[in-house]
């Protein structure tokens, strides 16, 4: 059974609430009906279902992020740039689908209200894009711009309920033979060594399956000469045992690459440029594909980070915090994002060493949303560019979940909206168990506190501070009210 909803953008303002008076003004959104199909079977409520809106700007967003998602696939596939733009431009219906699988495969991040990163889509719709390259091959672009008319799995792809897995007839025979490799017997007859390995590290044989489904290769590492040496090599580093099977289902090629020959120098390389060689587990935890980019494409950002203004010791720490900024393209995502940034009137170089993060947000759907909130809201373009400047992480930040809570809270408060150009840190603590409870101590008190006052300080320096404050206004109130008698007598 499925439910149909139809949703005028109109009716989304709620999400807005708040007493928005003179500069505070209403977002506008065109008047245009959103719709949203689910199951009742997926809701996990017998017989009920319940789905938090998508706001529209986050849809159009999305479908941004799909475009270029689907672009950069396509030129890999070896299209020109020319001929993926004008296959793009005609398929509005299958970027359309691209958005209705993100909503499937992560409903669970949707029915509570919460925004997908730009990795996230990437990782969603990447392997999905793959599966239907081995199915389709050349005829891709043909899908691609008659979507759902182009034969022969039409009704399979217009349900995107779950992540499409071509049978194994269509798949190409050398990814065939490596994935029977795992489950079939070694020369002993029993499973090949180097995955009961795998196996006792935490992989299952169908995780195995699905790694070597995606790169066949692994299926031929050998115990001894590749995977237990990496392995090993980790764990000295400081890794857990238990992270070792989410680093190799992330990256499996680092069991393929040579440890003295590319792994080591890799690694010498990079703590050359400032990586702090004592934060190494962390590193790899949080990027496992870093130690299998080339040297060339580590030098392409390290070039750009220099031309951003920023010393060795920077982008050592720039590495070490954010790994995974080599993974972008220096022309297609960081330049773009830095001119962005520089639009506003940001200092990139800081940015860069506050919240290189920052870089990685998609423009269209993570950077424009937040830019469009803070002005309908009332602040100059210069306000927003101080407030980026002294705040990077503003702009990771979730607009249904975080800022729009936040912003609608402190309407409640007695405070010009200049205190968060001089302290949007504010949207940095929690809500529920930071500004609420606090704020609601200073109210309570009858004194005035700084916003960062409140916020920034632990909790026994605030105790101190607030008492201290109540002590001083009382003092004053006994001299007033000392200074009244006097003159009265």
């Amino acid at each position: 059974m499925k439910a149909i909803c139809a949703i005028r953008s109109s009716d989304l303002w709620p999400l807005f609430r708040g007493t928005l008076s003179n500069n505070r003004t209403r977002p506008t959104y065109p008047e245009k009906l959103f719709f949203c199909r689910a199951k009742f079977a997926d809701s996990g409520v017998d017989g009920s279902f319940s789905l938090r809106v998508v706001h529209p700007t986050l849809i159009v967003a999305e479908k941004e992020e799909a475009k270029a998602v689907l672009t950069l696939f396509l030129k890999k596939q070896g299209l020109s740039k020319a001929v993926a733009a004008r296959s793009i431009n005609k398929s509005d219906l299958f970027i359309d689908h691209l958005v209705s699988r993100l909503h499937s495969v992560h409903k669970s991040r949707y029915l509570v209200g919460r925004e997908l990163t730009t990795l996230e889509i990437r990782d969603a719709l990447i392997p999905y894009l793959e599966s239907l390259q081995e199915e389709y091959g050349d005829i891709l672009v043909d899908l691609v711009e008659n979507f759902p008319n182009a034969p022969p799995a039409k009704e399979k792809l217009v349900t995107p309920a779950v992540p499409v897995s071509p049978p194994h007839s269509t798949l190409d025979p050398r990814k065939l033979k490596a994935i029977s490799r795992v489950s079939e017997p070694g020369p002993e007859g029993d499973v090949r060594p180097q995955f009961l390995y795998l196996i006792e590290l935490g992989l299952d044989l169908e995780k195995i399956k699905l790694i070597t489904r995606r790169f066949p290769a692994f299926a031929y590492y050998s115990l001894e000469g590749k995977i237990k040496p990496v392995v090993e090599f980790l764990i000295d580093l400081g890794i857990p045992k238990s992270d070792i099977p989410m680093i190799l289902s992330k990256r499996p090629q680092l069991c393929g690459i040579s440890l003295s020959e590319n792994l080591i120098p890799t690694m010498k390389f990079l703590e050359n440029l400032g990586v702090d060689k004592k934060q190494w587990a962390k590193v790899i935890h949080r990027f496992p594909a870093l130690l299998t980019y080339s040297r060339q494409k580590v030098k392409a950002t390290v070039d750009f980070l220099y031309e951003m203004g920023l010393s060795d010791e920077s982008i050592g720490k720039v590495l070490t915090r954010c790994p995974n900024i080599i993974s972008y393209s220096v022309e297609d995502k960081l330049r773009p994002t830095t001119e962005y940034f520089r639009s506003l009137g940001v200092d990139v170089s800081i940015l860069l060493q506050r919240c290189p993060q920052c870089l990685g947000c998609s423009i269209e759907a993570n950077l424009k949303p937040v830019t469009e909130f803070f002005l309908e809201i009332g602040f100059s373009e210069e306000e927003l560019g101080t407030m980026i400047s002294r705040f990077g992480a503003l702009y990771t930040f979730s607009l249904t979940e975080n800022l729009i809570p936040k912003w609608e809270f402190f309407l409640t408060m007695d405070y010009e909206k200049s205190e968060l150009v001089k302290f949007p840190q504010y949207f940095g603590y929690s809500l529920k168990e930071r500004i609420k409870p606090r704020y609601a101590l200073v109210k309570e008190s009858g004194v005035k506190l700084l916003l960062n006052q409140i916020l920034s300080l632990s909790g026994h320096n605030f105790e101190k501070v607030l008492k201290k404050k109540m002590q001083k206004m009382l003092s004053d109130e006994d001299q007033l009210s000392q200074t009244a008698s006097v003159n009265l007598n």
